[in-house]
């Protein structure tokens, strides 16, 4: 099989060498693009409240793809001084997001797009592919146990399999529920459980798939556990496939612990996928991977606090009241007007997904209640920007400070178009340590401060 493949792979190289070109790449799981060589410690954004956009197409639209070549061994990203990264496991499979349960288990869903063979096979003859995946989504959530909380765990282990692009788990009283890229399933489950084996049931179906690798669907629920929020990203990257086929999409939705009583919660968000609650408020904020081909500083990927019943602009506009240009034929004003703009920017193309609030004490001082976000990377940009995870300082539940770079290094050679991997998924640990997903090195990463 392998031998067909790289056969395969020599015949498309040239068709692919064009493909990867296009203005269609995509920020798939194991393509990449990267900051600047060296992964300095500061971090592109584009924009902030004082400052002015560039016009679009200010610069042409631009595909720069990356090859991921996997980490060395005893190599390790790179966090700030006076802390260790250390590896949490490697025995995964594109691990996208984390969740963590009430008792402390580790639940990883481990996902991907789901291509042809054909596709793949494509992947790696341009070198957006590390190597071929022939069984494409491993579709499933597997469970850590680190007793000791040293980061290396004790268990590893299936806890339910045969899913659909999951991304988002979630505990709520005495059920389980993860949200599939087609539907929102709710299983049985009691604190300890280490696998899932009684039947589910599907609550709420949803619009599947996406453009570029929207098919994430986030959830978490209010302090109570009386509302769902589920974040669904758009199906194009600014409509050109029609209003219609937009429904339900580019929002987060609100729902009823049994999947009733749905309704917009935020609208105009391109691909919400991270959420989480500021320490100490009542407020939902969420990352956003923002729209592509206005240039390489268009539009600012975002981090920011959801307003019930916002409208954050897409597909008519970025930023505020900034209209994209390509909406001309549709293009309705009245939304323009009403856009809000988002709280703090994190760079054009930087892929933001992931997100967790510092809640623990472990980190130093400055840590605490602040966001840490990682940054999948681009593709539609010049010069690599992403591929890192930054940190955003909160102060009584605001942000208070603009983005610093926290865990970098994922950069192999920028020269080459090469990285290590690609930082996604993170959360925050019960012993206050962070881990982070890198889902194209299929890897944990477990960071704390130096143990004195």
């Amino acid at each position: 099989m392998r031998k067909f493949l790289l056969a395969i792979c020599s015949l498309l190289f040239a068709i692919s060498f064009t493909a990867c070109n296009s203005k269609q790449n995509s920020d798939t799981t194991n393509t990449t693009g990267s900051t600047e060589s060296g992964d300095s410690t500061a971090t592109t954004t584009t924009t902030s409240e004082n400052d002015t956009l560039p016009k679009p197409f200010a610069t042409p639209p631009t595909a720069k793809n990356s090859k991921v070549i996997g980490w060395p061994a005893g190599k390790t990203p790179t966090a700030p001084a006076g802390f260790t990264v250390t590896k949490f496991t490697d025995n995964l499979r594109n691990p996208r997001w984390i969740y963590v349960a009430p008792n402390g288990d580790i639940l990883v869903a481990e996902a991907s797009t789901e291509e042809s063979i054909f596709k793949r096979v494509q992947n790696v003859g341009t070198g957006k592919s590390k190597k071929v995946n022939t069984g494409g989504s491993a579709n499933r959530i597997t469970l850590f146990r680190d007793t000791n909380k040293d980061g290396k765990p004790e268990v590893h282990k299936t806890f339910l399999e045969d899913l659909h692009q999951p991304l988002g788990m979630l505990i709520l009283n005495d059920a389980f529920y993860v949200a599939n890229t087609d539907a929102l399933w709710k299983y049985p489950y009691k604190t300890g459980q280490d696998q899932i084996t009684g039947k589910g049931e599907k609550i709420l179906d949803l619009p599947a798939g996406g453009y570029n690798n929207h098919w994430t669907r986030n959830i978490i629920a209010n302090a109570d556990g009386s509302k769902i929020y589920i974040s669904v990203g758009s199906g194009s990257n600014v409509a050109e496939n029609g209003l219609d086929n937009e429904q339900r999409r580019a929002n987060i939705l609100e729902i009823n612990p049994n999947g009733s009583g749905e309704r917009i919660f935020g609208s105009g968000l391109r691909n919400p996928v991270g959420m989480d609650w500021a320490p100490g408020t009542t407020t939902l904020y969420t990352v956003v991977n923002e729209r592509d081909n206005l240039g390489d500083d268009l539009v600012p990927d975002y981090l920011t606090s959801v307003k019930d019943g916002g409208f954050y602009g897409w597909p008519f506009a970025y930023w505020g009241p900034h209209p994209d240009p390509r909406m001309e034929k549709e293009q309705q004003p009245e939304m323009v007007k009403k856009t809000l703009v988002p709280d703090v920017p994190l760079g054009s193309h930087t892929a933001s997904l992931g997100l967790a609030f510092y809640d623990g004490k472990l980190f130093p001082e400055k840590y605490h209640n602040g966001a840490f976000v990682g940054q999948h990377g681009s593709w539609n940009r010049s010069k690599f920007v992403g591929y890192k995870v930054v940190f955003v300082p909160f102060k009584e539940g605001k942000p208070a400070g603009k983005p610093e770079s926290f865990l970098t290094g994922f950069i192999a050679n920028a020269d080459k178009s090469e990285v290590y991997g690609r930082p996604v998924g993170l959360a925050v640990l019960p012993d206050g340590a962070l881990l982070v997903a890198d889902d194209a090195a299929n890897t944990l990463w477990y960071v704390r401060p130096n143990k004195s």
